[in-house]
């Protein structure tokens, strides 16, 4: 069986998608007593169902603002988002953050199960789904092993097979790999796009790194400084499957990474010696 096949099969349940999101209009505003703080504005973007989406821009942009109201952590201050996702009996939503949520009192099984398990999925079912996702992201030796036994890249595949298991419509990934090491990023992006290959989830993807997001998006929208407005949306059309090392020899991989910081590049100087950069 092929890696592909085995992600394929590794999902409890196929689910049907009509469209995907629809943000619609979406401002987000912060009240800090006497100040308003206006994080995003005028957000309109569509991401059909079974894309990849990555979006970049400068710190303070309003990034993960944005995927805290599509993960319904925050609500838009005004306009809405709009789900037309027929997720069935499955979660319509799953994130995954930038620092590792494994639970350190369950082994990476255990860990890897879980949604399944709030989710009442029968044992037999949950614990087979969950080896399939273990086996494809190279844990099969240490699905009886606890998160401080593991390293941090390891811990993150966890956080993602876990994911993935839950079978939601949508996967959230806020700057999941920002704090692993260079080599470990690029194996660890090899992982999700394999795994993303067998699955075709919806995934809406935060990063910082230009580069990232060329090897794993189909779409990368570009954000302008605060208040974060949609300043371009860059279609990548490198073709699938994607080896993430491979592609930096590519020399469309070269030519998109420059029109896309062309895009970024006045939204990131023009932060410096202004108010600063608040967090994203």
């Amino acid at each position: 069986m092929t890696a592909r096949q085995q992600l394929s099969d590794a999902a409890p349940e196929t689910m049907t998608t009509t469209d995907g999101i629809e943000i619609a209009d979406v401002r987000k505003s912060f009240d800090y007593g006497r100040d308003e703080v206006t994080a995003l504005d005028s957000l309109n973007l569509t991401v059909p169902a079974g894309e990849f989406l990555c979006i970049v821009g400068p710190s303070g942009c309003g990034k993960t603002t944005l995927l805290r109201i599509l993960a319904g952590l925050e609500q838009p201050t005004t306009g809405e988002v709009r789900w037309t996702l027929d997720a069935g009996r499955n979660p319509l939503r799953s994130m995954v953050f930038q620092n590792q949520g494994v639970f350190p009192w369950m082994t990476v099984l255990e860990n890897v199960a879980y949604g399944l398990t709030v989710r009442r999925v029968k044992k037999a079912v949950r614990l087979d789904t969950a080896r399939r996702f273990v086996a494809a992201l190279g844990l099969s030796r240490f699905e009886s092993a606890y998160p401080a036994q593991l390293s941090g890249g390891m811990q993150q595949r966890v956080n993602i097979a876990r994911a993935f298991a839950n079978d939601p419509a949508v996967l959230l990934m806020d700057e999941p790999f920002a704090n692993l090491d260079e080599q470990t990023k690029l194996i660890l992006q090899d992982d999700l796009l394999r795994i993303w290959d067998g699955t075709r989830k919806t995934v809406v993807f935060i990063t910082h790194s230009l580069d990232e997001a060329i090897t794993l998006g189909d779409r990368v929208v570009v954000l302008s400084r605060r208040p974060g407005r949609i300043k371009s949306v860059v279609d990548i059309t490198l073709p699938r499957p994607r080896n993430a090392i491979d592609l930096r020899n590519d020399h469309r991989f070269v030519e998109l990474r420059q029109t896309i910081w062309d895009s970024l590049r006045e939204e990131v100087v023009s932060l410096r010696g202004g108010a600063g950069q608040e967090a994203s």
